[in-house]
């Protein structure tokens, strides 16, 4: 399977100490150098800096070709490299959570989830509680979604009943 990463997936798994979940349910997770830069720039958390430098085994980072694709200049330097890198390799799944950058990436025939999917998939793996998680991420994070899918995760992982 090959997973390719935009930044804030990883930001914030990494700051609710979750991304160890990403070997397990991916195997190897590829990410551009944007992503890198970015993660590694200074607005980002202390936490995911010193974790960047230290890169596990299982994360590759791939120089994206210079050409970036015209069509995605409205998005970051992250989400731009991301969906080219998706595309080049023939990924099956794109970790992202701006929704301009899965509106694209959707158009483009990419298969995406964010965050929150991440936080599912390792709940019904029996990897993690997802609600306890979901409860890191928006306290300890600057982390938010809409009111409705909020509801529907917490649904999915039977914190609520529908």
């Amino acid at each position: 399977m090959i997973v390719v990463a935009d930044t804030s997936p990883l930001n914030y798994l990494i700051q609710i100490e979750a991304e160890i979940l990403l070997p397990h349910l991916y195997g190897q997770v590829l990410i551009p150098s944007g992503v890198l830069k970015e993660l590694r720039q200074d607005g980002a958390p202390v936490i995911v800096r010193e974790w960047i430098d230290a890169i596990p085994t299982w994360l590759v980072i791939i120089e994206v070709s210079s050409e970036t694709d015209a069509s995605l200049s409205r998005l970051g330097l992250g989400e731009r490299e991301a969906i080219q890198l998706a595309e080049d390799r023939g990924a099956d799944l794109l970790l992202i959570d701006e929704r301009k950058g899965r509106l694209e990436a959707s158009a483009r025939g990419l298969a995406t989830t964010g965050t929150l999917g991440v936080l599912i998939a390792a709940g019904d793996m029996g990897l993690i509680d997802a609600s306890e998680a979901y409860r890191r991420l928006v306290a300890e994070t600057t982390f938010r979604t809409s009111p409705s899918l909020e509801v529907r995760f917490l649904e999915r992982v039977g914190r609520l009943r529908p």
